[in-house]
């Protein structure tokens, strides 16, 4: 059996430490545990996958600190987390900005294990190694959006408002995935940047990223003829 680093002790501890913090007498109970179903599956998926498919310390520090606030976030409700209101008195808004911070976050947090799992598995490189793990993001924010609609359409409604957290904004989730999108956005360019620094090839890969093989040819009908032809 493979022995854990110290590094990844620390993390798994400090978040339990957190989750612990946020698990005793949250202000919304059904709150709280609709907000951890996600913990519930994908932590444990996360600690599983570690051990096949190993991140960067990076990746597994831009998780835990994202969890961190998500967790934080269910011990109050996200409408209800005091620092929250003072992001809204920062920015002179008419409601707890919490929530806004969390999606900008997931984004900004995320974008990097996203690239490093896409680049890695696909071997993607240039622009579409940094492109693609932005839309990834973006579609990673709409569905859990759609997790939150199906929660308030199921779940007891004082809960599930707590755990959408709209706050009466009819274009909440919309702004939500803008800044999530945001955040992967500054993300990508930062990692981009640190490439363009390091990387001596960094350019032609960009450049290369868009020519077309020579071996290049249409998918769709003719692929399908292709297999056809193959499978006789």
């Amino acid at each position: 059996m493979k022995r854990l680093d110290s590094y990844y002790i620390f993390l798994i501890s400090t978040f339990l430490v957190f989750w612990i913090w946020a698990a005793i007498a949250p202000l919304y109970r059904d709150g709280w545990l609709l907000e951890n179903y996600l913990v519930f599956i994908f932590v444990p998926l996360i600690l599983i996958a570690g051990y096949y498919f190993k991140l960067s310390k990076l990746s597994y520090t831009l998780i835990t600190i994202f969890m961190i606030l998500h967790v934080v976030g269910s011990h109050y409700t996200y409408a209800e987390v005091p620092f929250g209101f003072t992001l809204q008195d920062w920015f002179n808004s008419d409601r707890n900005m919490y929530d806004r911070l969390v999606h900008f976050s997931f984004g900004l947090l995320l974008a990097y294990p996203i690239r490093e799992i896409f680049v890695r598995l696909t071997k993607a490189k240039g622009f579409w190694g940094y492109y693609l793990p932005i839309e990834l993001t973006l579609a990673f924010s709409a569905i859990y959006e759609l997790i939150e609609f199906g929660a308030v359409m199921i779940a007891d409604p004082q809960a599930g408002l707590a755990f959408l957290g709209a706050q009466g904004d009819i274009w909440d989730a919309q702004k939500d995935i803008l800044l999530a999108t945001i955040g992967s956005i500054i993300t990508m360019l930062v990692a981009f940047f640190i490439n363009l620094r390091y990387n001596p090839v960094c350019l032609k890969e960009i450049k290369e990223s868009f020519s077309i093989p020579k071996n290049d040819a249409p998918l769709g009908e003719v692929k399908l003829e292709k297999l056809m032809r193959l499978s006789k």
